[in-house]
């Protein structure tokens, strides 16, 4: 995945699945000068910084 599709997603008022890992995760920020993301892994509740690239959207 790209930054910019990262921040439309995390603007976005729809529920967009996101996969890290084949893991659900939420994205609650992104750093567009690091290309990471800030995500919260939705099975484990836990919070990790990812690179966007290893972002996956699911359709």
């Amino acid at each position: 995945m790209e930054a910019q599709r990262a921040e439309e997603i995390l603007q976005s008022p729809d529920t967009i699945e996101v996969q890290y890992q084949q893991s659900s995760v939420w994205i609650e920020e992104v750093n567009r000068q690091k290309e990471t993301a800030q995500v919260k892994l939705l099975e484990e509740g836990k919070r990790i910084e990812v690179p966007v690239a290893t972002l996956e959207e699911k359709a």
